[in-house]
C-alpha cells in the first residue's frame, strides 16, 4: 500500500521526536511491504524563521494533498514577540480549520510499568486508567470572536464561546461511535448550569444518544469532571466535551498516567485524513540534548496507521514494541525510577524499532 504523509517537524524537540517516529515508520514499511512517501513542510516557529509566517499556503496545500499529517511540536519563547495572528500556535488552529479536523481523540492510558510515576494514590491507580477524551476541535471560544475594546474609559476584553447544532451533532456522533467500539460508556462534559452554549451542547448530545441505545450516557459539569479524573479515573471510558474544556481535561488526564511524554493524539474530520501529534509541547529547554521522550510521537504514528490507513496489525506491532521496551526497563528521563535504565531519545527510538516484528 502506498500512502503520502506530510511531515511537520516543528520547533524545540519536534525534529528529534519526529526523526524517531520516522525510523519506526520506515521499519513498518520494510516489515509489512508498504510505501510511505514523506513530504517535509514547515509550520509554526520554523516557518516564521524561514518565511516570516507561521502557516505558509504551500504547507496547507501539501497537507491537503496528503493522506495524513505527522506533526512534532510548535512554539517557544523565541516567538513571543510575534503578533497574535502569527504565533506558532496559530498554525495548529489554521491546519485544523483548513483540513476540517473537528474531532480530537486523546487516549489516557496508564502503562503498568509507569504506575509508580502517577501522582495519584496507589489504590486509585490500581483500579486502572484507560479512557479516551473526544474533544471538539474547530469551534468554541478558540474560534469565536476575540475583542479588546474600551467601555466608559476602561479597557475590557471578551472572547465568544459559540457552537451550532450541527457542530455538536457531528462531534457527538464521533464520541458515540468511539464508545461503541470500547465499553459503551460515554460521559458528556459541559457547564449547562451556567452557559447557554453548554445547554445547546447537552440538548443535541441527548438527541444523538437516541441513535445509540446501547451506550450508557451520563452528563457531568466540567469542574466536577476535573475533580473526578483525579479522584476516580476508572469510572470513565469515553469523555466527550467542547474545545476549551477538552484542552484542559485532556492535559490533566495525561498527567495522571505518569508522564505527558507517552500520550499520542489524532485529529480527524469527515474523511480518513488526519493530523497526528504527541500532546506535549516543544520543550525548548531540552531541545537538541537527546533527552526528549519520543514515545508519544511514535504512538501517534500507530494511531495514524490505525485510524487513517486501517493498518490494524501494523499499529499493534508498534504498540507491542513500545510495551516490550518499557517491560525491559528502558526509560527516558521523564519516566525514570531507581529500577530502570536511562536512555536518550535516539536510543529509545532504536530500541522500539528493534522490537518491531
Amino acid at each position: 500500500m502506498i500512502k503520502n504523509i506530510a511531515v511537520i517537524k516543528g520547533d524545540g524537540i519536534g525534529p528529534e521526536i519526529v526523526d524517531e517516529a520516522i525510523k519506526v515508520l520506515k521499519k513498518v514499511e520494510e516489515v509489512y511491504e508498504h510505501t510511505f512517501n514523506l513530504n517535509y513542510v514547515k509550520a509554526g516557529g520554523e516557518a516564521i524563521d524561514a518565511y516570516g509566517e507561521c502557516l505558509p499556503e504551500a504547507t496547507v496545500e501539501a497537507c491537503l494533498a496528503s493522506d495524513s499529517v505527522l506533526l512534532g511540536a510548535v512554539g517557544g519563547p523565541k516567538y513571543d514577540v510575534q503578533p497574535p495572528n502569527n504565533r506558532p500556535e496559530k498554525a495548529l488552529l489554521g491546519i485544523r480549520s483548513r483540513l476540517g479536523l473537528y474531532s480530537n481523540l486523546r487516549p489516557a492510558k496508564l502503562f503498568t510499568e509507569l504506575k509508580d510515576a502517577s501522582p495519584l494514590k496507589p489504590e486509585i491507580v490500581e483500579a486502572g486508567i484507560d479512557f479516551m477524551v473526544v474533544r471538539e476541535l474547530t469551534g468554541g471560544v478558540y474560534f469565536g470572536d476575540h475583542v479588546t475594546t474600551s467601555e466608559n474609559d476602561v479597557e475590557v476584553a471578551y472572547d465568544v464561546m459559540k457552537y451550532s447544532a450541527p457542530e455538536v451533532i457531528r462531534i457527538a456522533k464521533v464520541a458515540f461511535e468511539t464508545a461503541m467500539v470500547r465499553n459503551k460508556k460515554l460521559c458528556s462534559v459541559d457547564k449547562a448550569n451556567v452557559l447557554d452554549s453548554s445547554k445547546l451542547w447537552r440538548k443535541y448530545v441527548l438527541e444523538v444518544a437516541k441513535d445509540y441505545p446501547e451506550v450508557e450516557l451520563t452528563h457531568m459539569y466540567v469542574d466536577n469532571a476535573a475533580m473526578q479524573i483525579c479522584k476516580d479515573p476508572a469510572q470513565f471510558d469515553v469523555i466527550l466535551t467542547e474545545n476549551m474544556f477538552g484542552d484542559i481535561l485532556s492535559d490533566e488526564a495525561s498527567m495522571i498516567t505518569g508522564t505527558i511524554g507517552t500520550i499520542p493524539s489524532s485529529s480527524l474530520g469527515e474523511g480518513t485524513r488526519g493530523m497526528y501529534e504527541p500532546i506535549h509541547g516543544s520543550a525548548p529547554d531540552i531541545a537538541g540534548q537527546n533527552k526528549a521522550n519520543p514515545i508519544g510521537t511514535i504512538l501517534s504514528v500507530a494511531m495514524m496507521l490505525k485510524y487513517s490507513f486501517f493498518m490494524e496489525k501494523e499499529a499493534q506491532a508498534i504498540e507491542t514494541a513500545v510495551q516490550k521496551v518499557l517491560d525491559d526497563g528502558y526509560r527516558t528521563g521523564d519516566m525514570m525510577d531507581k529500577h530502570t535504565t536511562l536512555v536518550g531519545c535516539k536510543e529509545m527510538g532504536d530500541l522500539i524499532v528493534a522490537a518491531i516484528a
